[in-house]
């Protein structure tokens, strides 16, 4: 292209540069006078006139919000827009299927984004078979890595949380991919949250600030609040899918105190109604409170004391299993499966050991834990 617009004789250096240099992609004035001398690409063909028309029709196909380029970063725009598509679906209201589609695209996603990093760094991300030929697909394809693999790749720039993040958004896609769910939202709410912000983090850390999403989505707006009591009735009464439960379960068994509470795994936000008390504010939606501050302080004195964890005793647990449908498990079965996980492990935060008659009391986590055990042996209780 540079060889025919220099043929056309009407156009300078510098002028011949601007069709061709961008945000992601920068070329050196010089390069150009070096075709135009010979001295670089020498063997390589002037473009046609019809090609050239053609470049021009469809130049400069970037987007002037972004800098990206519609093919060269096709990858990158696709990553993007994936992940816009995502969280779309997931705030439409009248969708009833929302986590699954979120996890789906975003996935896809995430993969994307990766195999636009490694192409740029030079890593192939093609599978191989043992000659080294490029493995292909069932339609001649070639066959790139899929998200798990991309993330097993020891350059991987992606920090070790987020990548926990995305193994359970995988995991759980494997359940649900080739068989209905009932509605599982609430249950994974945080771990959706904290991915969108992952990929925010990530994709703005990789190809720059540009192309982050914060500008482009806004709060998802509400209906109607929520009360702790219809919180805790609709955590009780999900109906989440055995399998889903267990893979939940699972994962997260194998995982530190620390890991399951940090953001990147799965973000959790306190929302507070609150009455605006000065005119500037009264149209805020959305006040963000700065942990360490006094009113930081107060607003979580006051949730901490209204958040105390039911606990339970194991009697009472065996009582809450036979009432839902598991006669034959016993107090022997509940000592033999806490002891099985070691789930009086402080670090598992299954329960506590109270002072008062020194009796170790289970959390609610702890009780779904067992839930989840007699539904996955259901011919051993029943």
């Amino acid at each position: 292209m540079v060889k025919a617009m220099i043929a056309e004789g009407s156009k300078t250096d510098q002028d011949i540069l601007a069709w061709f240099t961008r945000p992601t992609r920068s070329i050196n004035h010089a390069r150009i006078a070096s075709i135009r001398d010979g001295k670089m690409h020498r063997t390589v063909p002037a473009a046609s006139l019809a090609d050239l028309t053609r470049f021009r029709l469809e130049w400069p196909r970037i987007d002037h919000e972004t800098g990206l380029h519609a093919a060269d970063d096709e990858l990158l725009v696709k990553s993007r827009e994936a992940m816009l598509q995502a969280v779309q679906c997931f705030n439409n209201p009248t969708s009833l299927f929302k986590s699954e589609v979120f996890i789906v695209i975003a996935v896809i996603s995430w993969t994307y984004l990766l195999h636009w990093h490694y192409r740029r760094a030079h890593i192939d991300y093609r599978y191989k078979d043992k000659d080294g030929a490029p493995r292909l697909t069932k339609h001649g394809a070639e066959k790139h890595w899929e998200l798990d693999a991309c993330l097993a790749e020891p350059s991987c720039p992606l920090d070790e949380l987020t990548k926990v993040n995305l193994r359970f958004l995988i995991g759980i896609r494997h359940e649900i991919e080739h068989q209905m769910t009932q509605q599982i939202d609430a249950a994974i709410g945080a771990k959706l949250q904290a991915c969108c912000l992952n990929f925010n983090r990530w994709i703005k850390e990789l190809a720059g600030e540009r192309v982050g999403l914060d500008r482009e989505l806004s709060m998802a707006m509400q209906f109607a609040g929520i009360e702790r009591e219809q919180r805790d009735l609709l955590l009780k009464d999900m109906h989440l899918p055995p399998n889903i439960l267990a893979m939940h379960a699972a994962f997260e068994d194998s995982l530190t105190e620390e890991t399951i509470r940090d953001p990147r795994y799965a973000y959790r936000v306190m929302l507070v109604e609150v009455s605006a008390n000065s005119r500037g504010k009264a149209d805020e939606v959305v006040e963000f409170v700065r942990a360490g501050t006094e009113k930081h302080e107060r607003i979580s004195r006051v949730m901490f004391r209204q958040t105390e964890k039911p606990k339970y005793k194991p009697t009472q647990i065996v009582a809450l299993m036979v009432a839902e449908g598991y006669p034959r498990f016993t107090i022997t079965n509940h000592s033999d499966l806490w002891r099985e996980l070691q789930a009086k492990d402080p670090k598992k935060q299954f329960g506590v050991m109270l002072k008062e008659g020194d009796w170790w009391w289970w959390y609610e986590n702890w009780v779904e834990r067992v839930r989840v055990h007699c539904e996955e042996n259901r011919r051993d209780y029943d």
